[in-house]
């Protein structure tokens, strides 16, 4: 544990979060766990940005960072097509162009191994810090994926991510898989398409309906006293100095003896004066339900087309997509019909012409591919954002661990990796 070097004397007793998806509830209920007094703001709603439309897995054992060298293969053609898993428009603005060279620097194998050493330790938390919110009372539960599956036209696509586990165990993360041909996937899961030639199927992994947990989450936060202001836009955070921080929201400000800035691909806006210069960037996903003749028994992803398909219900939901624009952008129709396009020859009995929820959501992305959390250089303002793909995933650990920062005034080693101030 290392101690911040400004830590405040005492232990914060009110907190305000601000931000109310998975990463800022996670952190009130872990706070309320420690004694401490909480409100939590958000400019919409709960679960309104990234954690309500998302694929929902909750799979520690692919939370790898985004800066891969697959990224750098796409080639400029690629990233300019609409119809590219990976888009970026071709009006990109300076501040973005300065992110994706960032993102291009930290797409090699050699920072991908690095930055993936540092995600195991917080990976290894995910599953049983929601483990925890069960047994505190959040009603919401995560469903074991009784089979999920990875599956690819033919075994040379299915090489990549072979690749990935040994370099992920090499990580010193262990992560249990079968290799099966496309006969045994479909017997493991009837919706795949006999398109379908390859595949892996991964063990241990969980998901969730990503909405309607933290709705639960955020229920359990007001059970126990918390508040939580929908539709209050915070417009600044100020250190009085005085041992106190003020959060405004319009003509008003309300004192507190910390703040946690959970405001996912905004996070700059609040946080950058107080040192966090990395720039956090949306990375777009979308996402949408159809009616299927067999819902899966778990997820099924098709890394090729980087779709991912999760049971939900009597639907499936089909998401996918990284798309590097302003998270204020209208949703791309585009963008949609080239997920359903990609998913149509590889299931069978999925109408995706019966497209219900479409949805886009701004996953903050870092060019490093690792998150911000922790304390900022006032010793009263924290930062929790920049998880990218696996806000869904790490937001329970995150939660868990910032509290104890917050609360103690030291830093759990797990955090190191992720200083808001690198």
């Amino acid at each position: 544990m290392a101690a911040h070097p400004h830590s405040p004397s005492s232990a914060p007793s009110r907190v305000a979060i601000v931000g109310a998806g998975m990463v800022g509830l996670s952190t009130a209920w872990f706070l309320q766990e420690r004694g401490v007094e909480v409100t939590v703001y958000d400019r919409d709603g709960v679960a309104a940005g990234s954690s309500w439309g998302n694929a929902g897995w909750l799979t520690p054992g692919l939370a790898t960072p985004l800066p891969e060298p697959a990224v750098l293969t796409y080639g400029v053609r690629a990233v300019l097509s609409p119809s590219s898993p990976v888009y970026v428009p071709p009006s990109a603005d300076p501040r973005l162009l300065r992110f994706l060279a960032g993102f291009a620097r930290h797409s090699t194998a050699l920072q991908w191994l690095r930055s993936m050493r540092s995600l195991v330790p917080i990976n290894s938390l995910a599953l049983p810090s929601f483990d925890t919110l069960a047994e505190g009372g959040v009603e919401a539960r995560t469903l074991d994926a009784k089979s999920f599956l990875a599956a690819y036209r033919t075994p040379t696509e299915r090489r990549v991510l072979l690749e990935e586990l040994e370099q992920i165990h090499a990580a010193g993360q262990s992560m249990e898989f079968d290799v099966l041909d496309g006969d045994e996937a479909r017997g493991v899961e009837p919706s795949l398409s006999d398109e379908i030639g390859a595949a892996i199927r991964l063990h241990g992994q969980r998901y969730i309906d990503p909405g309607a947990y933290a709705h639960s989450l955020a229920d359990a936060v007001r059970a126990r006293g918390g508040v939580i202001k929908e539709g209050t836009e915070i417009t600044d955070v100020r250190d009085t100095g005085t041992g106190a921080v003020v959060v405004t929201a319009g003509a008003g400000g309300e004192r507190h003896d910390a703040v946690v800035v959970a405001t996912g691909a905004w996070l700059g806006r609040l946080a950058r004066k107080f040192g966090v210069r990395a720039l956090v960037q949306a990375g777009r996903g979308y996402s949408f339900s159809v009616p299927v003749e067999n819902v899966p028994s778990g997820p099924v992803y098709f890394p090729a087309q980087r779709v991912a398909c999760t049971p939900l219900g009597d639907r499936l939901r089909v998401a996918g997509m990284m798309e590097f624009r302003k998270p204020e952008a209208p949703l791309d129709r585009r963008r949609v019909h080239a997920i359903a396009e990609a998913a149509r020859p590889l299931l069978r009995g999925a109408d995706l012409d019966a497209r219900q929820d479409e949805w886009v959501g701004s996953r903050p992305c870092t060019t490093d591919g690792l998150p911000l959390i922790g304390a900022t250089r006032s010793p009263r303002v924290f930062a929790a954002g920049g998880h990218g793909m696996w806000g869904v995933t790490l937001g329970p650990a995150t939660g868990r661990l910032l509290a104890e920062t917050i609360t103690t005034g030291r830093r759990p080693a797990e955090l190191s990796p992720f200083d808001p101030l690198r």
